[in-house]
């Protein structure tokens, strides 16, 4: 029988479901667990963890053995589809992750594809799969084409994405090649996950918020939709959640035009406004501020129950705004899980 979650995320819930909500938390496998930081020390590096499919399973299934949440969210990168592609990736400590060449620098046909790549991710999923209780849903993910493209094209990170900007002004033959490519390796990379056991997807779309409404059309919705059109038609029954941070009021459209079949809403956004302008019946997953939950008290489980009532009329994941941050406190996850819990519908 599904669980909870992957229930909630098509929609629909049994008449004896219990009354909680599905609880979740992106980055939930990561710095802030200390058997996570036991690990990585053993085992080396961000990037070796990754492709090292029994460690990161392992690591994927230490929030549930802790907390028990109702979804394990597979350990890996947004990424994975780059460097699967042929261009270079290396995580530097203090400095994050590293892409080279840059494609500002130079063109896709410069690369060598290594689709082999992605065998340790799909091996990842299975190992998890094969040691997670039925009620626990599987989660996949994938960065969104927009987000992808702009490391791939500046080569590391950026606070307001310039270069790939530019590059999309100047040339936006070029950079629609670009996130073409990107489409078709997601799709691939997310059917490959599906396939090895993933019960539900989602698209991370870190730095939407960068675009203006009709490049945020063209590069946001326009990929997504493909991507999810894609998915649908090979693997009907599993959802695809999007997540475009930052999108504000465009919000809406993203949602009426991309096909998904839940949204997240990052942490800047009304859940009661929300509610409002989304469609009826569409499940959301969201929103409180990550910094909220790492510094604990009264407001954090004040602005939990405030979430959960907001949308108490539709089916809700709750969850982040984005991901957890390195240096919360056990104690308040434990904290936040207990008022979610807790809280009645």
């Amino acid at each position: 029988m599904p669980g909870l979650l992957l229930d909630t995320l098509r929609g629909t819930l049994p008449d004896n479901a219990p009354k909680r909500r599905p609880m979740w938390l992106m980055r939930q496998a990561g710095r802030y667990l200390p058997e996570y930081r036991k690990l990585r020390a053993e085992k080396g590096g961000f990037l070796a963890l990754v492709y090292d499919s029994k460690a990161a399973a392992e690591i994927t299934l230490q929030p549930i053995k802790r907390f028990g949440f109702d979804g394990a969210i597979l350990f890996s990168d947004i990424l994975i589809v780059p460097h699967a592609m042929g261009q270079g990736l290396e995580f530097l400590a203090g400095e994050g992750p590293k892409l080279s060449p840059p494609l500002v620098d130079a063109v896709l046909s410069d690369f060598e594809a290594r689709p082999d790549r992605y065998d340790a991710i799909y091996q990842t999923v299975r190992l998890c799969c094969e040691q997670l209780s039925p009620d626990v849903t599987m989660l996949g993910f994938a960065g969104s084409p927009w987000t992808v493209a702009t490391y791939m094209v500046a080569g590391e990170g950026s606070r307001d994405q310039h270069v790939t900007r530019e590059l999309a002004f100047k040339d936006p033959k070029a950079f629609q090649a670009i996130v073409d490519a990107i489409v078709d390796q997601t799709i691939v990379y997310l059917r490959g996950q599906i396939d090895a056991g993933a019960e539900a997807v989602q698209l991370f779309d870190s730095w939407a918020g960068s675009l203006a409404p009709d490049e945020f059309e063209k590069w946001v919705i326009a990929p997504n939709a493909a991507i999810t059109g894609a998915i649908k038609a090979s693997h009907p029954a599993t959802p695809v959640i999007g997540f475009p941070k930052g999108a504000g009021a465009k919000l809406a459209a993203y949602a009426a035009e991309t096909g998904v079949d839940a949204i997240g809403l990052d942490e800047t956004v009304d859940p009661e406004w929300a509610h409002s302008i989304l469609p009826t019946g569409m499940p959301v997953q969201g929103n409180l501020d990550p910094l909220m939950l790492m510094a604990g008290g009264n407001r954090l489980t004040d602005r939990a129950k405030f979430i959960l009532d907001c949308f108490a009329d539709r089916p809700h994941v709750f969850n982040l705004g984005h991901g957890i941050g390195q240096f919360t406190p056990i104690e308040h996850v434990e904290a936040l899980i207990e008022a979610v819990r807790n809280h009645s519908i």
